[in-house]
């Protein structure tokens, strides 16, 4: 109940403070990339329950001839690049952590599709919240493998506390002021998981 509010406080206030630079962000994203403005997709939150994570758009809608999506590589602008270095387009997710889908702190929400790939102890990463950042993220980011983030993040579930957040929250804004861990090499993100062997 203390993370609860904790969440709901801090969300609160940061969408306040923050809301002239979400609405600069916003009105480049239509410049740079037109619309939609915000991108949505399911995510596995608490229990494995899906939800619809918000983020800002960070990449192209150029498609090929046959109507089908470009490579990640590809519509990936320097603008989106500078975007997700900057980490602002997880600002959204402020809105998930009132909604009750995510916390500020904790792993972070992956793709639906991964649910069947996870072993017992890796499916533990969904006996809390998802967070915007978490455990793995400043332990790393995507520039650790699978494994070892999933290690870190049952590792939070074990350990979490309020005091834990804070300081992963301290840690976060260094790991963004340095632009740390962004992306995996020969990745625009993080090369996708394949299951453990």
């Amino acid at each position: 109940m203390l993370k609860r509010l904790f969440d709901i406080f801090v969300a609160l206030t940061l969408l306040i403070l923050l809301l002239p630079v979400l609405l600069v962000v916003a009105l480049l994203i239509r410049i740079n990339l037109g619309g939609p403005i915000l991108f949505s997709q399911d995510r596995p939150g608490l229990n494995g329950k899906i939800f619809k994570m918000y983020k800002f758009r960070s990449m192209s809608n150029e498609r090929d001839q046959h109507g089908n999506l470009l490579p990640d590589e590809v519509r990936l602008t320097k603008f989106g690049k500078a975007l997700r270095a900057s980490s602002l387009d997880e600002l959204p997710e402020l809105v998930n952590i009132l909604k009750g889908d995510m916390s500020l702190v904790g792993p972070r929400p992956l793709l639906v599709e991964y649910l069947p790939l996870y072993n017992q102890q890796q499916a533990r990463r969904h006996e809390v919240r998802p967070g915007i950042t978490g455990w793995a993220q400043v332990n790393g980011r995507n520039s650790v493998s699978w494994e070892q983030k999933f290690d870190l993040d049952v590792w939070y579930v074990e350990n979490q506390s309020i005091l834990l957040d804070i300081k992963i929250l301290f840690m976060t804004f260094f790991k963004v002021i340095k632009k740390d861990g962004i992306s995996q090499a020969q990745h625009v993100t993080a090369e996708k998981f394949k299951g453990t062997k």
